[in-house]
Order: structure tokens, then sequence, then C-alpha cells
């Protein structure tokens, strides 16, 4: 622990390194299960439903993933959105259950993501705002340091010849609209089907799964976006659901590619990892976006096929290990009323923790959240304006 001399900040400090002491057999992992949904339609508004899942049927390759660019319909994510859509979810699916949703972290997938990948992904940092509440920690990203990050990286300067920042994420975006179908195949019509390389390119619908995981002695509640479905939903809601993830990837080349491939499906498979999807489907495109081949992925299978026939760049027992460690910490050191910053800088050694507002829970925590989880309570009123205060933040 380091205090900062004459600011009142106290920092805590999770080592990162020796990696080495995370090695060894998996902490033991929770089986994702999918306890709530919501969609967000073509024009990105929430709905507690099911409208935007969408099935998997295998694109025509040699498909220029460059098609329709200039008429690409990006959605702007500049507002900060905080949890409030798995909140809502979760207030909807404990008015359904008339049950309480516990867990001892509440986040979206990507934050885990980030947290996952740390013991081998050295160049990436990551800020991000917690709050403890009725004995869950509640995780979101810090939007001002997601909006620098990404206007970082679309500054940086392609090589001479090579597509743009732009034009390489637009690629990832129709390789999805090539490979989704709006209901399973046998009610498709054939003429969907063949007319998918001229849709207009859109990616303000989304389905988000809402899924019960664990790692280690830490319950998790995550939200997150999935691309499609394999067949369809088991009638059984305990059994697995064939979710299908949906990457696109430079054709491997040399044992340079092969090398950066390797690393690439690190989050690869966590983000699949983390929500249960079994199924990735790679479409590899050369260096013009054209759509060369596609490569079925098992879940479960990748890191041991990174162990046994790649580099072994990175080690997946190691990030089950590491996260399950550090959600430990975490839980120890995220107690009480207010807001903490979790930080790791570029190249740090260290996840650093320190509290920057004393009291209430910021905006992490919805109006409607808290109002529903203290409805019960006398001073319900009194709870939430409570909640809600957070002047007195430390400099």
């Amino acid at each position: 622990m380091q205090s900062s001399g004459s600011a009142s900040i106290i920092m805590n400090n999770f080592a990162i390194v020796p990696v080495s002491r995370f090695a060894g057999s998996s902490a033991a992992i929770r089986r994702p299960k999918e306890v709530a949904y919501f969609s967000y339609d073509d024009n990105h508004q929430f709905h507690l439903d099911e409208r935007s899942i969408r099935y998997y049927y295998p694109p025509k390759l040699g498909a220029d993933l460059s098609k329709g660019f200039n008429t690409f319909q990006q959605l702007d994510d500049t507002a900060d959105d905080h949890l409030d859509s798995l909140l809502k979810t979760i207030i909807d699916l404990e008015r359904r259950t008339s049950t309480k949703c516990t867990a001892d972290i509440v986040t979206w997938r990507g934050m885990m993501t980030k947290i996952m990948a740390t013991p081998f992904d050295n160049m990436n940092g990551f800020e991000m705002n917690a709050t403890r509440f009725q004995d869950s920690i509640f995780i979101e990203e810090n939007h001002e340091h997601k909006l620098e990050s990404k206007k970082a990286q679309h500054n940086q300067s392609s090589r001479p010849g090579a597509p743009s920042q732009d034009l390489m994420a637009y690629w990832g975006y129709k390789f999805e609209v090539l490979s989704l179908i709006p209901d399973q195949w046998d009610p498709t019509s054939r003429e969907f089907i063949e007319g998918r390389e001229d849709v207009i390119v859109n990616n303000y619908a989304q389905y988000c799964s809402v899924v019960k995981t664990g790692i280690g002695k830490a319950k998790m509640v995550i939200g997150g976006e999935v691309d499609a479905l394999w067949d369809r939903k088991p009638d059984n809601k305990d059994d697995s659901i064939n979710w299908v993830e949906l990457k696109t990837s430079a054709e491997i080349e040399n044992d340079k590619d092969r090398l950066k491939f390797e690393r690439k499906l690190l989050k690869f498979w966590i983000q699949s990892f983390l929500l249960g999807v079994p199924k990735i489907i790679v479409g590899f495109r050369n260096k013009n976006g054209i759509l060369q081949r596609l490569e079925e992925l098992e879940t479960k299978n990748i890191p041991t096929m990174v162990k046994k026939q790649g580099r072994g760049t990175w080690d997946g027992n190691l990030c089950i290990n590491f996260t399950a460690s550090f959600l430990d910490w975490l839980k120890q050191k995220i107690t009480g009323d207010g807001v903490w910053r979790i930080r790791r800088r570029e190249r740090s050694a260290m996840i650093e923790i320190f509290k920057n507002e004393e009291s209430g829970h910021g905006d992490i925590l919805s109006r409607e959240f808290i109002q529903w989880r203290t409805q019960g309570s006398v001073n319900g009123d009194e709870d939430v304006e409570a909640a809600k205060s957070s002047t007195a933040r430390v400099d």
C-alpha cells in the first residue's frame, strides 16, 4: 500500500509479475449460464426481449469486406451508458423471479476480458470505476479513458499502402452481416441469403446475454453481446446454448503472421469463455479485405492448441488463476461506500486501486436500480439520495 504524500489518496497495488506464481491447474470455474438477456434494435433502442438475436449461415468466400464502407451506419458510442442496460435487465429478472440476483462482481464482459488478459497483454492499459452496493462490486469502464484510447488508436498512422483503422474495423462488421440471417435456415429465403453482400452494414442492433458464472471464489454476473446462434436455444434452460462468435483475421502467410494470430487468440478465447460461447468462426481475409477461408474453433480447445501446437505465448490456466487471485484481493480492498478507480497503465507491472469518491456510487449505479433495491427500506428516498451523492471527491 502506498500513500501519495500530502494527498489523501491511498494506493493499493496488485502485482502482476512474476506471473509464474499463477501457474498450475486452474482455479475452480462455474460454467456460464444465461439467466437473462436484452436487445438493442436497429435504432439502438433497448428492449427486454430477443428481437436482435441472429443465426449463423456461412458467408460466400471471395466476398469483398470493403463493399459498402461508404454507407456504413456506425453507432455513435461517445455517450457514457454506464451499466444502465445491464442493471435494467437485472431489475426485470428480480421482478420476474422474486429473487435477488446475487454476485460478488457485476460488470460487462469487456471489463473481465481486460482483467483476464492482463498477464499476457503488456501493451494495453485500462481504467475502470467500481463501487460496492449490497455486498456486490459493480465495475464499469472509465469512459474518459475509453474515449482517449479510441482517439489514440484512430490517430495511429497506417503503414504506406495499408488500409485505415476505420476500414479494418468495418471488415469485422461486414463479415458479421455476411454470416448472419434473421431466423433459422429453413424459414429464411434464398433471396435474403444470397443478397447479404448488398445489405447496408449497421452496428446498432445487438443481442446481449446476461450470465451467472464464477472464477475461483468469486461469483459473477456478466453481460455481453453474442453474435449468433448455431441452431436454436435449448428447451431446457440448464443446457448450454450453441452460441457462435464471429471474428476476422489476416491470412497467415508466415511465422510472424502465425505468432500474431496466436496472440489474438487470447482475446478470442477469453471473450467466448466468459459468456459460455462454445464455437468461434474466424474469417481469414487477404490484405485487400477479400474473404479467403473460414476456420471453426472450439473455444475449450484453444488453450491446449496454443500450448501444444503454437509458441506458448499465453496460458489459459494462468489467466484463470490470475483472475481468481485478483478478484479475491479486490473484494478485500473495495469495502463500504464510495467509488474506486481500477487502473493498469501500459507496460505496468501492477494494477492500481484507489478511492476517488468518498461517498455514494457516482453514476455507476442508476437511480432506478438503487430505488428498486432499496424500495423495502423505511427511508427509501433518503437511501437513494445518499447513494447518488458523490460530493466528497478526493483530489
